[in-house]
């Protein structure tokens, strides 16, 4: 039933519907239904199939809790995939994907320091002692490297996965992923080759409807693996509690114990030879 559902609600939402037949990718044949005037209609029970198995992925890196970067710099995406990018407290690029993001990540960091140095001597006053055109100039330096640097200023090391809305637009973020082993998700449309990604999800990369439910659909899952790993935390956070006291209680005990052999030491016998009575007399005479 839920497949049903899920299936119906793809297909309202337009993701069946693919490019023309000339711009087809011939390795996306397995994921096509059927061809409807020209254009080629994608089979939503493999986008459902590539759909849930990206999303258990998804859920079990966010679990572990590593982060998952979402990539998308199509206009008809940018919104979508920022707005439940921040829903889950993911990195997002959907202005401009900078050459050497991945592979040149430590200069990249270099520049969000810099954005962040900026806004701190902006923010704290620091920078009243400059002119008016320097403070400008920093204003709008600061803006430009928020416009693209923003959406990847809390992440200190390289993502553990990377989800991509059309892999052909986003060939070099694919690329760059591909040289790092970095695990790769897709919404994979029929002109772009679905084997370049680790788990690709059939659909109509175009269409905002489509983008949306497959994107919530995603960062649902996110969600669903992160609460699970605040479950575990608040698991063993009250594990450790109870380990604890247990511990103390065990550790009462033996010195309640210690306590009452001392006093039993204490009320008992004396020594050996304590209770005799000396005698100081000699040997009886004959």
């Amino acid at each position: 039933m839920e497949n049903t559902s899920l299936q119906q609600q793809l297909l309202e939402a337009g993701v069946h519907f693919g490019h023309l037949k000339k711009k087809w990718n011939p390795k996306m044949l397995p994921y096509i239904f059927a061809e409807k005037k020209g254009i080629h209609i994608i089979d939503l029970n493999k986008t459902v199939e590539g759909l849930q198995e990206a999303a258990a992925a998804m859920k079990a890196i966010a679990r572990s809790g590593k982060k998952i970067m979402f990539v998308a710099t199509k206009k008809q995406a940018k919104e979508i995939v920022q707005e439940c990018a921040k829903r889950v407290n993911m990195p997002y690029v959907t202005e401009r994907w900078l050459g050497g993001m991945l592979t040149n990540f430590n200069t990249v960091r270099k520049s969000v320091k810099k954005m962040q140095s900026i806004e701190k001597m902006l923010s704290d006053g620091s920078a009243e002692n400059l002119t008016k055109k320097e403070r400008l100039t920093l204003t709008r330096d600061k803006d430009k490297m928020e416009k693209v640097l923003g959406g990847i200023a809390q992440i200190s090391r390289v993502p553990a996965a990377l989800f991509l809305v059309d892999i052909g637009h986003e060939h070099i973020a694919l690329a760059e992923a591909k040289r790092l082993n970095i695990g790769t998700l897709g919404m994979v449309d029929t002109n772009c080759d679905p084997n370049k990604v680790d788990y690709a999800i059939p659909a109509n990369d175009d269409a905002t409807k489509s983008i949306a439910i497959i994107v919530n659909y995603i960062t649902a899952a996110i969600a669903e693996g992160l609460q699970e790993r605040q479950a575990d935390k608040d698991d063993d956070d009250n594990s450790d509690v109870e380990e604890s006291a247990e511990a103390k209680a065990a550790r009462f005990e033996q010195g309640t114990e210690g306590g009452d052999d001392k006093g039993r030491r204490s009320r008992g016998a004396a020594p050996a030879g304590g209770g005799r009575r000396r005698t100081t007399g000699g040997p009886a005479r004959k």
